[in-house]
């Protein structure tokens, strides 16, 4: 598979590098020395317009790797083309441009688009999916999840501070993780109240955004994405009946990637306990476009679907709109 990378900043160059056998052939970004300079570290050709590399006949796959008011107008032109194609998460700025999105894909009806959920493939939740599914810690209660950093200096002049470029703040930023997570576990939620506040930065949009999620068989999800967590942190804990799956860490300044499996006795007492740790680099970059280029040999649905980014998404603006309504 050839692939086209359009954005060649921090995530874009995430990607290049985690492309596995997929070859990159083609490198956009408005701006020519990051076009230049990730070209050259690959050996392929760039551009400064992105409209080139949707519409050209080398190119197999379009990976979207823009700020957020971009996704949504790329992915839909790459998918016109005939592009296979994978849109960063959130997939687009609000609603309204995802559901172009998903009504263009379901036209063109011969490619595969999915949306960056990456966490999915991160080693432990992986493990913990496994570990779930098999029903050994029996039935969902409740997930507890955590997710934040604590921003750079002037992180509010950057883009993700301006509503008009990114469409939300931190909830719609990592806690749109947060929420595909607990859907992959939980399934769809159907009542959701949240409070999302800018405690720190001078921005427009939240740095904050606290959450509870709740689906039809009583389970809930409690949230909290933070862009003031000073020290990054990742931590998702899922409560089962007979057992806790506790995910720490995604390598690299989040802290090694650990999966804690308590499994209760019989008896209660001191949980049996199952430590699974992965020290080395972050795979889940690599696994993702993995899945996604077997799906579009098998012709079959990839792993974080559009139909994935549109529920994830409607649950933040629920929680955006139950905020404002609650201030």
């Amino acid at each position: 598979m050839n692939v086209g990378i359009v954005g060649a900043g921090f995530i874009g160059n995430k990607r290049a590098r985690a492309l596995g056998d997929a070859k990159l052939v083609l490198v956009a970004d408005i701006h020519e020395d990051r076009a230049k300079k990730l070209a050259e570290k690959h050996r392929c050709d760039y551009t400064t317009k992105w409209e080139e590399l949707v519409s050209n006949d080398s190119v197999d796959i379009v990976i979207v790797s823009t700020t957020n008011d971009y996704l949504a107008p790329i992915a839909i032109e790459a998918i016109k083309n005939g592009k296979h194609t994978l849109i960063e998460k959130p997939g687009a700025r609000n609603l309204k441009e995802i559901s172009k999105v998903i009504e263009v894909a379901r036209k063109r009806g011969d490619v595969k688009v999915k949306v960056g959920f990456n966490h999915r493939f991160h080693p432990a939740l992986l493990k913990a999916k496994e570990i779930f599914d098999s029903g050994k810690i029996g039935e969902l209660m409740f997930i507890r999840a955590r997710y934040g950093h604590g921003g750079r200096k002037d992180y509010d002049k950057e883009w993700r501070a301006k509503p008009e470029i990114a469409g939300g703040g931190e909830m719609l930023d990592q806690g749109m993780h947060l929420v595909d997570l607990s859907r992959w576990f939980a399934g769809d939620f159907d009542e959701t109240i949240g409070y999302c506040k800018t405690m720190f930065w001078d921005m427009a949009v939240e740095d904050n955004c606290f959450a509870l999620l709740k689906n039809k068989r009583g389970q809930i999800a409690s949230l909290h994405a933070s862009w003031t967590e000073w020290k990054n942190l990742f931590s998702f804990e899922i409560f089962c009946k007979y057992g806790k799956l506790d995910i720490n860490g995604l390598g690299g300044s989040y802290g090694e990637e650990t999966l804690t499996y308590y499994k209760m006795k019989p008896e209660f007492g001191v949980p049996e306990k199952s430590v699974y740790t992965w020290p080395g680099k972050d795979v889940s970059w690599e696994l993702e476009l993995g899945d996604f280029i077997t799906a579009i040999r098998d012709n079959r649905e990839p792993v974080g679907t559009l139909h994935d980014a549109y529920a994830a998404m409607k649950i933040v603006f629920d929680i955006y709109k139950w905020s404002k309504e609650h201030e």
